[in-house]
């Protein structure tokens, strides 16, 4: 069950330059670790030492945050949307 990414530019390198890309998975740690069968070190990027997603790294499954559904056990299936988004930080 192939379900679409969206990678931001700050990836996109990882990508070949694609700004969406399909993975598969169960759930949002099953398609971080396909992502990454596709696309070496892109989990690296996403996820800490511990295997839980940076803070400053959001994930969204069908435009909700996956902090507020199950995080990496957030279930997905065929047609759901996966979009990565950076934190954007600043001020003065």
């Amino acid at each position: 069950m192939p379900i679409r990414v969206r990678i931001p530019t700050p990836l996109q390198s990882l990508t070949n330059g694609a700004a969406e890309v399909s993975a598969e998975g169960k759930n949002v740690r099953e398609l971080i670790d396909d992502l990454e069968r596709q696309f070496a070190g892109i989990k690296a990027r996403l996820c800490d030492e511990n295997g839980e997603v940076r803070r400053f790294v959001n994930i969204f499954v069908n435009d909700e945050d996956i902090r507020f559904l199950q995080g990496l056990d957030t279930e997905l299936k065929e047609g759901d949307e996966v979009s990565i988004i950076p934190a954007i930080a600043g001020g003065c």
